[in-house]
């Protein structure tokens, strides 16, 4: 199972840009889906989380401004982000639950992350 991301980039301050991510391979399910974010020098946070059904949950830094998304026929999780500030730069990271039989045989589900992508708002 792989997550890639897209669509990161360079924006100016009150852009927008959306990013992409899209779970392949073999698996059963793909469960809860995340964005994380980690800026030079800080810990890794939480961006904003969706459920399979489609509800969505935000940090509070970024509500009213981010919205994500999910595409369960094409395995795929966005992450629209308006009004971008120099304070969202970081590299954006792809986070989701998937339910699929590992590499032993057990069938379970597992967290996975994506490469990451790298969105940086200049002032």
């Amino acid at each position: 199972v792989q997550l890639v991301e897209s669509g990161g980039g360079l924006v100016q301050a009150g852009g927008s840009l959306r990013v992409s991510c899209t779970a392949s391979g073999s698996f059963f399910s793909i469960n809860a889906m995340a964005w994380y974010r980690q800026a030079p020098g800080k810990q890794r946070e939480l961006v904003a989380t969706i459920t399979s059904g489609g509800n969505p949950d935000y940090a509070e830094s970024v509500k009213g401004r981010f919205t994500i998304s999910r595409d369960n026929a094409k395995n795929t999780v966005f992450l629209q982000m308006n009004g971008l500030k120099p304070e969202d730069t970081a590299v954006y990271y792809c986070n989701a639950g998937i339910t699929a039989t590992s590499a032993t045989g057990r069938k379970g589900t597992f967290s996975y992350w994506g490469q990451g992508t790298q969105v940086t708002v200049s002032s």
